[in-house]
Formats: structure tokens, sequence, C-alpha cells
């Protein structure tokens, strides 16, 4: 218990000094704390922070964000990755005006039945904001917990979760709790960092297993991810004789769901022009539209998800006839592209 006890004071005395002076830690607002929470899923800070700032600004309460056009949210999302966000953070803007009154629930319970919130960013919100005596559990808690109290259990597993969930509870201190739940994320993120933490200067190392048992390059234990798909895209960039040229939203699930592509044709393996012409897909949908095709990029664009490669092709698509539905090439800044896609339309020229 005394251990634990230090542990918890350590912490929040060692935020205290060292904390970031982060914008949405300024204030209690629960608006402003989801949102960074949000943003922050799969992100580190400081990619993070940009988008924060620009979203306070274009969307500075829930209202303003619940009348946004989705297009117009996605486009400031761009780059941020992970879109999914994005659409769910628009739809619980949209449950909190609409059937919440603007206002946010207190309790983690109510909270995480929110579109787009989990566990971890239902305690991390009722904690900082309101109070409530939960404990948070991300990357950085784990870390922490992992190394300090010498847990070697996988932290990707059920039995892992249960855990450490439990163990992240009992270290809850009585008053201080969101102070308390930033400090240990923090101290993940700045002090007990996955690669070459600082282990010699640490205030906690005296107590700290990983430390005294020289495994914290072992800690935490993690089950080996499911294999890598490699993935081979082919993008049509129409041209037309005024350099206008098309592109179509995704609507289906999976990765940059409602965000805007080239037509697109998807294959088991890298293909040649010859292979491109004699693909099915490309015949019945586009075979009549064009009268040269030629390869943009000589070299794949690699394009690395958390469980997929892809493989990216742009392919040249000279325009033979009048086709439907063309927009000007300058336009395309305006619409919400997937990263590789933006980098490509920034720095091509038809």
């Amino acid at each position: 218990m005394i251990k634990k006890m230090s542990f918890n004071s350590n912490l929040i005395s060692w935020f205290d000094a060292n904390k970031r002076e982060l914008p949405w830690r300024i204030s209690k607002d629960p608006y402003k704390i989801w949102l960074s929470e949000i943003i922050l899923q799969q992100t580190k800070v400081k990619q993070g922070l940009p988008y924060y700032i620009k979203f306070i600004k274009n969307y500075p309460t829930v209202y303003e964000l619940a009348i946004a056009k989705e297009d117009e949210i996605m486009k400031n999302w761009q780059g941020l990755g992970y879109y999914s966000r994005a659409i769910n953070l628009h739809l619980t803007a949209k449950h909190i005006v609409k059937k919440l009154n603007g206002v946010f629930p207190k309790k983690s319970i109510d909270l995480i039945k929110l579109s787009g919130v989990g566990d971890y960013t239902a305690s991390a919100i009722a904690s900082i904001c309101f109070e409530e005596p939960v404990a948070v559990l991300d990357g950085n808690v784990f870390r922490v917990l992992s190394r300090y109290f010498g847990i070697e259990t996988p932290i990707n597993t059920s039995h892992g979760i249960r855990q450490f969930k439990c163990l992240a509870k009992s270290l809850l201190p009585n008053k201080r709790i969101g102070d308390y739940n930033q400090s240990i994320m923090e101290f993940g993120a700045l002090q007990c960092k996955p690669k070459s933490p600082s282990c010699n200067i640490c205030p906690i190392n005296k107590n700290c297993i990983a430390f005294s048992t020289n495994k914290v390059k072992c800690l935490p234990v993690k089950i080996k991810k499911n294999k890598i798909k490699n993935r081979y895209i082919n993008f049509l960039v129409f041209i037309s004789k005024k350099s206008e040229t098309i592109i179509e939203k995704r609507n289906n699930k999976g990765i940059w769901k409602n965000l805007y592509q080239f037509p697109m044709i998807e294959t088991n393996d890298s293909i040649s022009k010859k292979k491109l012409l004699s693909n099915k897909i490309f015949i019945n949908e586009y075979y009549s539209d064009f009268k040269k095709i030629e390869l943009i990029n000589n070299n794949e664009i690699i394009h690395k998800l958390s469980h997929q490669k892809l493989h990216i092709k742009f392919w040249k698509i000279h325009v033979n006839k009048k086709v439907d539905e063309l927009i000007k090439w300058e336009d395309l800044k305006k619409f919400a592209v997937p990263s590789p896609i933006a980098e490509f339309i920034n720095s091509y020229k038809p």
C-alpha cells in the first residue's frame, strides 16, 4: 500500500513540475477535452496539436461543429489519418446538440455511449473534467505500470487488460484524480518512453522492478500482431485537354471512408500497363473513355498503415471524349483526400 501511495503522489508531483503547457489543459471544458482526446487517439501530441488549434478556431463550441458539413470537417482532418475518428466526431457533436442540449454527460458510463468514445476516452473526460474516480489505460499507462510493477502479462490480451485495469483503479488517489490520470500518461510520454527512457534520472526508479532487474527493454509484453497485408492500388488520373479530371467519394467501409479519390482499381499484385489494359474492371468501366494511358510514377508509392501496406501507382488517362462531372485540377485541393493523393496532387502538374 505504501508503494502504491508513493507511486501516485510522486507522479502528481512530477506532473506539477514537468507537464507540457497544452491548450486543452487551460480549462476543464468537456468539449475541449473530448476534442483533444479524439484527435490524440493513435496520434502523438506534436502531430495532433496543430489540428486541435485549427478545430477550436473553426469550431469553438460543439454547436459550430454540429452544424458544419461533413466534407468540411474531413478536409480539416486531412493528413491526420484514421478518418473514422472525424466521422464519429461529427456524429457525436450532432448528438450532443440535438439530444443533450449541448451538454456533455458527466459519467464515464454515459460518455462511453457516444460515437467514437471508448473506455479510455470516457474515463479521461470524466476524471479530468468532473473528477470521477475512474482510471485511464492507454499505451503510456500500460508501459509505466508494466515496468514499475514488473508485470509480464501481455497487454493486448483480455486477461492482461483486466489485470492492468484492476491495478490502475487501485492506484487512484483520493483527490486530484484528473491530474493523476494526466500525470501517468504524461510520464509515459516524456519520461518512461518506449525507447531510450530516462531511467537514471527517473524519480520513481528506486521501486521500479524493471529498472532493478534490467528488464526495461522487455516490458511491456505484447503478443505479435497479425501479418501485414499488402494491397496494390491503381489510381486512374483522367486528364482532359483543359486539365480537368475526375474524382469520386468513397462510400464503402474501411480506410478512407467518405474521402475523395481518383477512380481506383485494386489488383492482386503490381501490374504493368498491358495487365491494366486487360483488367476486366478497366475494360468494363473505362476502356472507351481514353485514347492514351501512361504510368506517372515509375516507382510505387508505399503507404504504411497499422495492418496494411499499400503499393500505389498513378496512371494518367488522356480523355478521348467528353466525360461527365469533370473538375478543374486546381479545384482538387478543396476536397478531403487521403494523404498519398494529397501529396500527389501537390506535386503533379498535368
